[in-house]
């Protein structure tokens, strides 16, 4: 384990320019700014871990806009604010006065008065989270630009339709805490596979999340999914480049057998196809409920037909020593537990539940370095006036 000292003499050496920027894609960041991320989350835990206080907000306001439903990644933020001294506010968008015509550029401004972050959450619309995470930016540059907002807000997002930043750093982070360091990931295998699930709707963003980000640091990524159940051709062909600059291996399969045959790490967890998310989106946008049901049948009964791509003791046996550490962002649909069929086997997950809360637990910290690391520019600098101020937390 190394000391907080030794985390900010890595700080130091680090070139970033996450100060005053958004936290949208993980690669539209720089491998130090990825780095510099982790570091900040580490010595964040450090010091809350010896009961050494993080507040460097005497007072501000953080805003969470979830545009869809959200346990850990809700908490996370609100655990995150908190500990840097920040109060959160939700933007009930059913409470606020969009439904009446209120455009995004208005609400964006009138939230953001004494704003110091805004975490958004986007992902059920395919093409468009993102686009509104930027628009909401663009409104923010505009206000601030023009003397409405004394502050421009950071934008943190807590997941699109295309990245889900905060998990997917959180599972890094996880990875080079179980591993002993990020340097001892580079040529471990990790299979992203596609598992079977009794729903249909789950986004995209967290297998491309993680094949975006693991084949950042020479990691040996699988992608695996049946026939038909596609990602985003652009962040696909992403990985690969990841991969070929980090002197990694990427490659897609369409086989869970495959996938397993010697990984390190195992990451089954379900996702609608490519090509239904595209029809979902007018569906949900015209309210379309007979649509949706009927969308819904077809992909359910579509999904029945690889109930054998599950996480199972057989198939946790075609993995490096059988010993591959299993993750998921959770809730996993647990078989015999949360349904009847599902993407894990009780036994999997029941020997691994621990690890992958500890996994979740990273992501707290995350968030926080990336709202740290978007109001300080010397972050070292102030993590280690913290540490030598030494202020309490809990006193007694």
């Amino acid at each position: 384990m190394r000391s907080i000292n030794q985390v900010f003499d890595e700080l130091k050496k680090l070139k970033s320019d996450l100060y005053s920027n958004d936290f949208l894609l993980t690669w539209d960041k720089t491998e130090d700014e990825l780095k510099q991320t982790l570091l900040v989350a580490e010595a964040l835990k450090n010091l809350r871990d010896n009961n050494i206080s993080t507040k460097v907000f005497d007072s501000g306001l953080a805003v969470s806009n979830f545009r869809d439903n959200s346990t850990r990644t809700r908490f996370s933020f609100a655990s995150a604010c908190n500990m840097l001294g920040l109060e959160v506010q939700d933007l009930d968008e059913s409470k606020s006065q969009i439904a009446h015509g209120e455009t995004v550029r208005e609400t964006a401004n009138m939230i953001s008065f004494l704003t110091d972050i805004i975490g958004i959450r986007d992902d059920m619309f395919l093409g468009e989270g993102h686009t509104y995470m930027k628009e909401v930016g663009d409104a923010l540059d505009d206000g601030f630009q023009n003397g409405v907002l004394p502050q421009r807000p950071g934008i943190v997002n807590l997941q699109c339709d295309i990245d889900h930043p905060t998990q997917s750093m959180a599972d890094l982070m996880h990875l080079a805490d179980y591993y002993g360091g990020l340097e001892n990931l580079k040529g471990k295998k990790i299979a992203m596979t596609w598992a079977y699930s009794p729903s249909y709707g789950k986004p995209l963003s967290v297998p491309q999340g993680i094949i975006g980000l693991m084949t950042r640091f020479g990691m040996e990524v699988d992608l695996a999914y049946p026939e038909g159940y596609s990602l985003i051709s652009d962040v696909v062909d992403l990985a690969g480049k990841n991969a070929a600059a980090s002197g990694g291996k990427f490659r897609v399969v369409n086989s869970m057998d495959e996938a397993f045959s010697n990984a390190d790490i195992v990451y089954p967890k379900s996702w609608a196809p490519f090509s239904v998310m595209q029809r979902r989106t007018p569906l949900l946008h015209n309210n379309d409920t007979a649509g949706l049901k009927a969308l819904e049948q077809e992909c359910l009964a579509n999904n029945a037909r690889f109930k054998n791509w599950e996480c199972t003791e057989e198939k946790m046996k075609l993995t490096r020593e059988g010993k591959a550490l299993y993750m998921h962002c959770l809730p996993a649909d647990i078989s015999g537990v949360s349904c009847k069929e599902g993407e894990v086997a009780e036994s999997v997950f029941d020997r691994y539940r621990i690890e992958t809360y500890k996994e979740a637990g990273f992501k707290p910290y995350i968030i926080a370095a990336m709202i740290f690391n978007n109001k300080f520019k010397d972050a070292a600098g102030i993590l280690n006036k913290l540490h030598e101020k030494g202020g309490k937390r809990i006193f007694g």
